[in-house]
């Protein structure tokens, strides 16, 4: 890394997940105290949970003082809550975030900040050669994540591989960069940070990952997919010279997503 021991900053979003991010947060503090001199702490950010999420985690904070939260009475969805988080790029050399499920384990995490030696942003991926899947996906979520895959790849042409791995670690400065060209508050946030650090300059790298598929996944496979396609569309065309145009409509894209239960882009100078 640029220096020996970069300071890191963690965030975790969060909705309804009191039953898997304790151990989460456990076996995170405990590890990174264990292998990592530099600075290291976590910020949860919860996400309008109904659940007792912020009780486990307030636990999790009086055992850990590396631990802190971040609370949003209302939902404001995955992508909202890293744009939240990302806002606290200035206390740390390194900021990532990962799943509040513990698909990503903290040796596979440390990988990607080694990674950040020669890049801006680093990248887990599941499906690179060398990757590991512990607990295989079902047919189905494998077909629709490579059909999604080459759509986003159709319209972007990134050649990322897997844009939507829930592991990724960026340079602060880079994350100050583009931080006001993000606005997709669901879980396709990610194309929209990817698609803002490459029109930015910014040098990405994929690096296989282990990645353990984990059961109870909060996202639903029909009109939270449909949300997401309607945000993957909009980052596209926010991108092109006919976006100022389509103003008259932002009314009726309210409206979609209201009908969808989708989380709203956030607004901002361009809108």
């Amino acid at each position: 890394m640029g220096s020996m021991n970069p300071s890191v900053l963690l965030l975790i979003p969060a909705y309804n997940e009191e039953h898997r991010i304790g151990p989460v947060l456990r076996v995170y503090a405990e590890f990174f105290r264990a292998h990592y001199s530099g600075t290291f702490h976590i910020v949860v950010v919860l996400n309008g949970c109904r659940d007792n999420t912020i009780g486990v985690v307030k636990a999790a904070v009086a055992e850990f003082p590396e631990i802190r939260v971040l609370e949003f009475a209302a939902p404001i969805g995955k992508g909202g809550a890293l744009i939240e988080g990302l806002k606290l790029a200035p206390e740390a050399d390194l900021i990532g975030y990962i799943d509040a499920d513990g698909a990503t384990q903290p040796p596979a995490f440390l990988e990607l900040l080694k990674e950040c030696a020669e890049v801006d942003c680093a990248i887990g991926s599941r499906w690179l050669p060398g990757s590991v899947l512990e607990q295989s996906q079902s047919f189905k979520r494998r077909f629709y994540s490579r059909c999604f895959h080459f759509f986003v790849e159709t319209l972007f042409w990134m050649r990322i591989k897997d844009t939507q791995c829930g592991a990724k670690v960026m340079r602060r400065p880079a994350i100050e960069a583009i931080h006001s060209q993000l606005r997709i508050a669901d879980v396709a946030f990610d194309i929209n940070l990817l698609y803002s650090l490459k029109r930015g300059g910014f040098s990405l790298r994929e690096v296989p990952t282990t990645w353990t598929d984990q059961i109870g996944s909060t996202m639903r496979l029909n009109k939270g997919a449909l949300g997401i396609l309607l945000s993957v569309v909009r980052l596209r065309l926010f991108y092109s010279p006919v976006y100022r145009l389509l103003r008259p409509f932002r009314p009726v894209e309210a409206w979609i997503y209201k009908k969808l239960r989708a989380p709203q882009p956030v607004p901002g100078p361009k809108n």
